[in-house]
């Protein structure tokens, strides 16, 4: 629901962005390094993890089926003492997800392979409109039993544990979370696995499962087949979690955006199936500079430098859906201020978000005055018309909170936001870096 004004937050137009910054950790990489933690044999340790809402979420539902966590907190080293592949217990409570939906449906191919044991899963009121019969569907396919509201497809829903069977499943969307719900649901079948995507996801799940000692082999045209051999024991290891990209890039576009701008974000992750918006603004002639790359656990990282100039408009679609899609609310900030139209296909995806992202930033860009028409799977800018200040509300979307605080800063004039603590979500600590920032 949207908020109310009494809540609202004072965004200032105009002035520049100088500085370094560092992004919170990704949010992928933190929810996969809890989970698995929690299921191998031994400590992990979790250096960078993001201490937000959302991997909360997914250690205090871990926490409530007996493993041994830490607690969750900025600047800390966070350990996960692990129960091993079947040592989750069957727990007392429902366990709630909150908002995330990877904890959710990464939770519904962990506990499907439980047998013998019953749990329920829910979450906040957004949570509960997103659909997850993606995943119990191609679940159902290796024997799972997922219950829920409209045939299975929204929480509350019911796992009844079963014994698995191994199989080949082509997952019904380029989805890093189906995928990874498959995989670890593929840990404790009975027989190998392989999971087929229409186009390659993000690949943490694999380059994480590796570095834990699972049997798992990748293949195929461009990593779409991914193949696992349960009986493999996970040993604990030492995580260090990268800057999520997804939250550098607020900072990449604004850079690009504001005259005089010259900002640093430093140690971001930089795994290829996940710099789809790198690709872009290169596309849109934004000064990046890429600097001490180097290798963390497998995972590529590097500081990025941006610099103010001007941008070209950009058109991308499905193709590249999997590498950016929660990039989509601020790359369609960025367009707003590329001198001709800008395209965005493909994205239908949005609309099951936190909100329907595509609907929320054509509703309130345009409150802003900007010349946007939305699509059924995208939406069409056409740039170089001003934005003026105006108030603005998030409707509880983090992706969106922050995408309208680059735009409030390109603004004509000063804006409000309804609904800012979303940022929460993801990146805590947003309003105090862009508030250090901005001279």
């Amino acid at each position: 629901m949207p908020g109310t004004p009494g809540d609202a937050r004072q965004l200032r137009s105009g002035g520049s962005l100088n500085g370094h910054v560092r992004v919170p950790g990704d949010k992928s990489i933190s929810h996969r390094a809890l989970l698995f933690g929690a299921i191998a044999e031994g400590k992990t340790t979790i250096e960078g993890l993001l201490p937000a809402e959302d991997p909360i979420s997914t250690a205090a539902c871990l926490r409530a089926m007996g493993a041994e966590i830490s607690a969750v907190a900025d600047g800390q080293i966070i350990t996960v003492e692990g129960v091993g592949l079947d040592g989750l217990q069957e727990p007392s409570e429902v366990l709630d997800c909150g908002n995330s939906g990877t904890t959710m449906r990464l939770m519904l191919g962990l506990l499907a392979g439980r047998d013998g044991r019953h749990f329920v899963l829910s979450g906040d009121d957004s949570l509960k409109r997103r659909p997850m019969q993606r995943v119990g569907q191609p679940l159902s396919m290796m024997g799972a039993e997922v219950r829920g509201r409209g045939q299975g497809n929204f929480a509350p829903l019911a796992v009844q544990g079963r014994k698995l069977r191994g199989a080949v499943v082509g997952t019904p969307v380029a989805s890093a979370q189906v995928k990874s719900a498959l995989l670890l649901a593929a840990l404790t079948a009975d027989g190998t696995s392989t999971v087929i995507e229409p186009a390659h996801s993000r690949d943490h799940s694999e380059r994480m499962l590796k570095a834990f000692g699972a049997d798992l082999d990748v293949g195929g045209e461009m990593g779409r087949h991914i193949t696992i051999r349960p009986g493999a024991r996970l040993h604990g290891q030492h995580v260090v979690v990268p800057g999520d990209i997804s939250s550098a890039a607020f900072w990449l576009v604004a850079g690009a955006l504001v005259p005089g701008a010259d900002l640093t974000v430093e140690n971001v992750g930089l795994n290829p199936t996940r710099t789809g918006v790198l690709e872009v603004l290169a596309q849109m002639g934004a000064r990046i500079e890429v600097l001490n790359q180097h290798d963390v656990a497998g995972e590529p990282v590097g500081d990025l430098r941006v610099t103010h100039g001007s941008l070209k408009p950009f058109r991308f679609g499905e193709e590249i859906m999997p590498r950016l899609v929660d990039e989509v609310p601020i790359l369609s900030v960025a367009a707003c201020f590329c001198d001709g139209e800008s395209r965005i296909t493909g994205a239908a995806e949005l609309r099951v978000k936190e909100t329907d992202r595509l609907a929320v930033m054509a509703r309130q860009l345009k409150a802003m005055g900007a010349d946007i028409e939305e699509h059924p799977d995208g939406l069409t800018i056409r740039g170089g018309r001003p934005l003026k200040g105006a108030q603005l509300d998030s409707e509880t979307d983090h992706r969106v909170a922050m995408s309208l605080a680059v735009a409030a800063l390109m603004a004509k004039g000063d804006s409000t936001l309804v609904g800012s603590e979303a940022a929460a979500v993801s990146y805590p600590t947003f309003w105090t870096d862009l508030e250090r920032l901005q001279r």
